[in-house]
């Protein structure tokens, strides 16, 4: 189920002033839901952040701020949790950031997979 309408609604905390998306601004990876799919919005879902030949497994966690759903991706192995930051039409940068809200169980549907703008350094 993949609920658009709520899609602003859902990244809107993460959006940051002045984040403008150049049309020339290359992505740096795809994250995306397993075998390529769509991204689950429910808490400990498989994501995984391709780089060309290279993928780095994580999680999704979910967390909600009254009507505001937060999405912050966790690579494998790691601490450091990345909040999934609107950058355009499904795109994101992944910025490190504390988690906001309470943690729930799911979010409002699915996402397709998202062009990084941004990447962690491997």
């Amino acid at each position: 189920m993949n609920v658009s309408p709520y899609r602003h609604a859902f990244l809107c905390a993460a959006l940051f002033a002045g984040s403008q998306v150049r049309a020339d601004e290359p992505a740096c990876g795809v994250l995306q839901g397993a075998s390529g799919n769509a991204l689950t919005l429910q808490e400990g879902a498989r994501a995984d952040l391709v780089q060309g030949e290279k993928a780095v497994h994580g999680a999704l966690h979910i967390y909600r701020d009254d009507a505001v759903y937060r999405v912050y991706w966790q690579p494998d192995g790691s601490a450091e949790q990345y909040v999934l930051a609107n950058a355009g039409e499904n795109s994101v940068r992944l910025v490190s950031t504390p988690p906001r809200g309470a943690k729930v169980d799911a979010g409002p549907g699915t996402l397709p997979p998202q062009q990084v703008l941004s990447c962690p350094a491997s």
